[in-house]
């Protein structure tokens, strides 16, 4: 992880499923939406779950590059979608920065703007979240990972 995360949070399938199904929860009182925006590639996956909860068919895709692995950059946007964002709910997976948010933002000024995951710097610009993380935590998520041993957290840092 870079220097400025010094904490991780592993999420598994089955948490994303859980944590998406109860965004899904929180989503359902504000609908009924038109359709789902999603931020490619993070946003894909809650998405699709959120959609079949709220029974959303219509589903489209804003693809920005704002990472390499855990690399910033500065957001690139590589396909954009024509709309106000009435009635359109945009997806991603987390707001971190908001550098990502602020983009979609100024695309989709109307819309109601959902993350799973919300770390401080970002979350007042998002509308809806689920759970809050710390601004020095990397959220590993399950298509980033692979299974394998790590040292116990009283350990980290320590030789063994």
């Amino acid at each position: 992880m870079q220097d400025s995360y010094s904490k991780g949070f592993p999420v598994s399938w089955d948490q994303l499923h859980r944590d998406s199904k109860a965004l899904a929860w929180r989503l359902a009182e504000n609908g009924p939406w038109r359709r789902i925006v999603s931020i490619t590639r993070g946003g894909m996956v809650p998405a699709c779950i959120v959609a079949r909860e709220l029974e959303v068919r219509l589903i489209d895709t804003i693809c920005i590059s704002s990472y390499d692995h855990q690399d910033r950059a500065q957001p690139q946007i590589l396909k954009a979608v024509g709309d106000d964002g009435g009635d359109v709910l945009i997806i991603d997976d987390l707001v971190d920065t908001g550098a990502t948010a602020r983009v979609v933002r100024a695309m989709l000024p109307q819309a109601h703007y959902a993350t799973v995951y919300a770390k401080p710097a970002g979350r007042a610009l998002v509308d809806t979240f689920v759970t809050e993380v710390s601004q020095d935590t990397w959220i590993f998520l399950p298509w980033d990972t692979e299974l394998q041993f790590v040292q116990p957290i009283a350990r980290n840092g320590r030789p063994t």
